[in-house]
């Protein structure tokens, strides 16, 4: 019995109705991970952060599953600090201008040739507008701490003295020594390197012609240091020596060394001046950074965040561009 074509047509209908309700498969990248006040943070952007932040080299193993669960929370925290100053600046009507984008995007292009820049985006897996997006959140960031947090904080006359009444060697430079060196890795070479110098050889020639250390390209010159800088056995050897004196061969674990005392400078009090500039900027950038937890605390505990915490352990660095070429080999 053959159907009446107005009953074919009618099933046709409801079929293609069926087609058009039906939903478009989801992007996965798109699936949220996170929402700071209803703005979403994307997967997508998640495992782009993760991948940068983690950064590794070809051929360099993956980190171990509790160091990737520090390292996701470390990530995520950052991304979602970063929407609720965006999001703070723009409720205060605080608004970076994009020539000041524009400036900063030029800066950190200086520091790269053309060609190497492009490989640094691609291999960060970022966009030239996810990097201005990027880079204008920084600038945000920037010009909350300046103009709401800092300047809230001040260092006292009180508190300065009080740190340098606390701390009085703040006020001296200590004894410090001006050395150079000569490091084999046999001892018969130092012997003979020490014989050559008894014989009036140049210690600065011998150290560019013979010594392991990075310094030889400067004559072994390790610069003025104070006691506690170098390795221990560096400063019993160059402490113990008089000016234009020369060590005999001391073993350490770097080696066979020779040393040379260059010059000595005894302790002597500093510029009353300088060391104050010097404990107030420490005590204000201490007081800076209390500041800014207290802020970024107060911005958390006023904000809805919620976090997609199933998803949130699913995401994995991506593989380095090379890296990833090399495997689909």
């Amino acid at each position: 019995m053959r159907q009446h074509p107005l009953f074919q047509a009618g099933i046709l209908l409801v079929v293609l109705a069926a087609g058009c309700n039906r939903r478009p498969p989801e992007d996965p990248s798109a699936a949220p991970v996170a929402w700071v006040n209803g703005q979403v943070l994307t997967r997508a952007e998640f495992e782009r952060e993760l991948t940068r932040s983690l950064e590794l080299p070809d051929g360099t193993s993956a980190p171990a599953p509790d160091q990737l669960a520090t390292l996701r929370r470390t990530v995520l925290q950052a991304q979602l600090d970063r929407l609720l100053f965006v999001q703070e600046a723009a409720r205060r009507g605080l608004d970076v201008p994009a020539e000041d984008v524009a400036k900063r995007l030029e800066r950190m292009r200086a520091d790269w040739p053309p060609q190497e820049f492009e490989a640094l985006l691609s291999q960060r897996h970022q966009t030239l507008d996810e990097l201005r997006a990027e880079l204008r959140a920084q600038l945000v960031q920037e010009r909350l701490f300046h103009e709401l947090v800092y300047p809230r904080v001040a260092v006292t006359e009180e508190e300065i003295r009080a740190e340098l009444e606390a701390h009085p060697a703040l006020l001296q430079d200590p004894e410090q020594v001006h050395a150079a060196q000569i490091v084999v890795k046999e001892l018969d070479q130092a012997k003979e390197i020490r014989a050559r110098l008894r014989e009036g050889a140049k210690f600065a020639d011998l150290a560019r012609e013979r010594s392991l250390s990075a310094d030889a390209k400067d004559g072994g010159d390790l610069g003025w240091f104070p006691r506690g800088v170098m390795p221990p056995e560096f400063d019993a050897v160059a402490f113990s020596l008089g000016p234009g004196q020369i060590s005999e061969v001391v073993s350490t674990d770097y080696g066979f060394h020779i040393f040379k005392l260059l010059e000595r400078r005894p302790a002597r009090k500093r510029d009353l001046a300088g060391v104050r500039g010097e404990v107030e900027r420490r005590l204000l950038r201490a007081k800076q950074e209390q500041a800014q937890t207290e802020f970024v605390t107060q911005l958390r505990s006023r904000a809805d965040i919620r976090i997609n915490e199933p998803l949130v352990v699913q995401v994995i660095p991506r593989a380095p561009a090379g890296q990833a070429q090399e495997n689909q080999r």
